[in-house]
């Protein structure tokens, strides 16, 4: 008989280029210790530094996986999950976190923005329910309002501020 459960996440994992946590987040009754995931998550980056797939069988658990210059977002679910709605879950958090932080994924943009990341995290996913998988709808829960950016009207703008306000309006165009 199949489980028939929301629970389709067991762990979402940041890592840096040298398998150091950025962030970790487990779900469900089976969590791991903290020396118990320490050791899964540097095998895990032992196996996927060097992969260039997407999706691998480790540790008896399906993980989707995404790197971008020196950091690796890992999806852990279950060996009976599908790996496409893992997918689908991985690729809207990892849209959301790239918006959130204008496009430069990395190491210290997201160290210095961890607050928005795991706010984007919790809007994804909540104890290993996934809860939205459209970036943009995660993007306009967990965004501020940027406090450098005031309306002036466009005859008073200076260059730059104007070539500011379009490229912004383009890309929030563009992202819809």
């Amino acid at each position: 008989m199949v489980n028939l459960s929301l629970d389709s996440i067991k762990a979402v994992i940041l890592l840096d280029a040298e398998g150091n946590r950025v962030l970790a987040k487990y779900y469900g009754a089976d969590r791991l210790s903290l020396k118990e995931q320490k050791a899964f998550e540097k095998g895990l980056f032992d196996k996927t530094k060097r992969a260039q797939g997407e999706v691998i069988l480790y540790d008896n658990k399906v993980v989707l996986y995404r790197s971008n210059i020196d950091i690796f977002f890992y999806v852990v679910g279950s060996l009976e999950e599908n790996e496409l709605i893992l997918l689908s879950m991985l690729n809207a958090f990892y849209d959301a976190v790239s918006t959130l932080l204008r496009f430069q994924v990395e190491k210290r943009s997201v160290m210095d923005n961890l607050d928005l990341v795991v706010l984007c995290l919790d809007e994804t996913v909540d104890g290993g329910i996934i809860l939205e998988t459209d970036a943009n709808a995660i993007v306009n829960r967990v965004s501020k309002p940027r406090l450098d950016v005031v309306d002036i009207p466009f005859s008073e703008q200076t260059l730059m501020q104007a070539y500011q306000s379009a490229r912004d309006k383009f890309a929030s165009q563009m992202l819809r």
